[in-house]
Parts: C-alpha cells; sequence; structure tokens
C-alpha cells in the first residue's frame, strides 16, 4: 500500500491511550458538555452528509443524528476503529486520512465541523483550502479552536509569566504541534477561503479545577450555555466556536461521487455497499491515474 509522508507534518495518535488517558473518567465532563451544547445551536436542522474533522474515538458521534450520514475522518486508524466498534456502520462511514489531502470528492458535504482538531494544524489555509473544496456551497462549517487571547494568558502576559503575548495576531506554538490562535486572525482566515462567518460563540469560561470540582456540572454547563453568545462581542474564554457558510463555488458532488485519490485527485470507484448502506467488505480502492492503491481493513478506509 502507498504510504505517502504527510505534508506538512501532522500530529498522530496511531495506538495511542487518548481516550482513557484525557477524557474518560479525568475530569472533563464540563469541557464535553459545554461543547455539546454548542453543538445543539449551531448544527443545522438536518442534511445528507456530515464530515466529523478529526473524530478520533467518535466521541461526539451522536450529536450528528439530524443528518442522513456521517463520516468520521482522522488521521489515528486505531482511534476510527474503537469508534467503530462503539457507533456500527449503519449511519458511520470510517476514513483515515491526512487532512492536507482529503481523499473526498469535491462539494461532498453538506456540513463539516472540526471540534478540538485546529490546535493540531501548522498549515491553516492549506486545510481551509481543503475543506471549501470539499463543502457544498452553502454548506455550514463549524470551527473550535483554542483561543490565545483568553484572561489566563492576558493575565499572565500582564505579571510578565511568559513571553508571548496574547494581543499578537499570529499563532503560537504552545509545545510542539500544539497552536493557540488569536480570534481575529482565524476569522480573517476563514474569509479569505471563501467562507462567510455567520455566528460566533466563546465556551468553556469556567474551565478551572476548583470549579469543576465543586459546582454541579449541570450548573455550570448551564452558565457556561449563557454566557456564550457573548462571544459574538468578545472572545476570552479558553475555546472559541465558529458557524461560518461555504461561498457558491462551483456545484456539489455527483450521486456517484464520493472518493478521490489523495495524490492525484482523480476520482475513485465507491464501492457498491457504501451507496447502497449494506455491511463493509475489505478490499481496496485502485487510482487508474496513477496506481495507487488505497486499503479497505475492518470497515475502514485508509488513505495513509
Amino acid at each position: 500500500m502507498r504510504e505517502p509522508r504527510p505534508t506538512p507534518e501532522i500530529i498522530d495518535y496511531e495506538g495511542s491511550d487518548y481516550r482513557t488517558r484525557f477524557w474518560e473518567g479525568q475530569g472533563r465532563e464540563y469541557e464535553d458538555a459545554v461543547e455539546r451544547v454548542a453543538l445543539r445551536k449551531l448544527l443545522p436542522q438536518s442534511g445528507k452528509l456530515l464530515l466529523d474533522l478529526g473524530a478520533g474515538f467518535g466521541r461526539l458521534a451522536n450529536m450528528y443524528h439530524q443528518h442522513d450520514r456521517v463520516v468520521l475522518f482522522d488521521f489515528s486508524r486505531s482511534q476510527l476503529q474503537y469508534a467503530r466498534e462503539r457507533w456500527g456502520d449503519d449511519r458511520f462511514l470510517y476514513v483515515a486520512g491526512d487532512f492536507y489531502r482529503l481523499p473526498l470528492a469535491t462539494g461532498l458535504f453538506d456540513t463539516i465541523t472540526q471540534i478540538r482538531v485546529l490546535h493540531h494544524v501548522k498549515d491553516v489555509p492549506a486545510l481551509f483550502a481543503q475543506l471549501q473544496r470539499t463543502i457544498r456551497p452553502g454548506g455550514t462549517y463549524i470551527l473550535e479552536f483554542a483561543n490565545k487571547r483568553n484572561l489566563k494568558a492576558i493575565g499572565r502576559y500582564l505579571l510578565r509569566r511568559q513571553d508571548w503575548s496574547p494581543f499578537d495576531r499570529d499563532p503560537v506554538e504552545m509545545s510542539e504541534l500544539h497552536f493557540n490562535f488569536h480570534p481575529s486572525w482565524t476569522r480573517n482566515e476563514l474569509r479569505s477561503a471563501g467562507f462567510e462567518i455567520e455566528r460566533q460563540i466563546t465556551i468553556s469560561h469556567f474551565r478551572l479545577g476548583l470549579l469543576k470540582r465543586y459546582v454541579p456540572l449541570q450548573l455550570l454547563a448551564g452558565l457556561d450555555s449563557l454566557i456564550q453568545p457573548t462571544g459574538a462581542w468578545w472572545q476570552l474564554s479558553p475555546s472559541v466556536v465558529i458557524k461560518s457558510v461555504a461561498e457558491a463555488k462551483g456545484s456539489g458532488a455527483g450521486e456517484d461521487e464520493f472518493f478521490v485519490c489523495p495524490g492525484c485527485q482523480n476520482p475513485l470507484t465507491t464501492p457498491t455497499w457504501v451507496m447502497e448502506r449494506t455491511e463493509p467488505q475489505d478490499g481496496e480502492l485502485i487510482c487508474d491515474a496513477c496506481q495507487a492503491r488505497w486499503e479497505i481493513r475492518n470497515g475502514i478506509f485508509v488513505f495513509k
């Protein structure tokens, strides 16, 4: 199988214990809850096909019930394998690959969500260009990003406990392949990529260990929900969520279009079981143009 080296570099959670080390039983129920609140506010009421970019182990998969079908996309096949074991194949397709070279047809998706992923993106314009290509004209893109201009960062900067300025608009790399972004910079990049911003909210206002320990989760998430709309005017929380709409460029994908070769963008023949929603079958996709071969194993399309 062809295994191109991703360019630029992206973070790889293959075989990691991310699910149990970071989420399950790790005191992040509040963060999970407020992200779900935000999605309920911003997701369209209905749709045919949704892409969850950087879906990982499928933490948010049950939020997408309003869409007929969902593609869970991640670089890690092992994370997707857990997601498939949990959610099955009825409404979900599982695709492992590089988000800088999406193996998905132009104009395919009604909706794209990207939660806790941008902080791993080194080349944001390149990613946004891929998403603009794969979304339908007028489609909805919901983006969450780590906000460098949050209250904690501002306080640390004013007290001279950090070198970088939260007011500088350029992204800051907190650690290797972990970036925080200024809201204005992010909005400008979205507009440059052809997305019209429709709404902006802030979340995780109470991300403090003491509050999460002693204030009931339902109350804390409810208070966060009440404050989220203030993100339209100022953004001082650790996380910001933007809902944008893709400009009308070109047309949507045809009925038989789904996968393309991530190397040369040549359309690939979609297996019949994908369209007919029958039992997944192992095999491979072969690019007629460049002869690259892409594996289908255990119900997961592997473009790595």
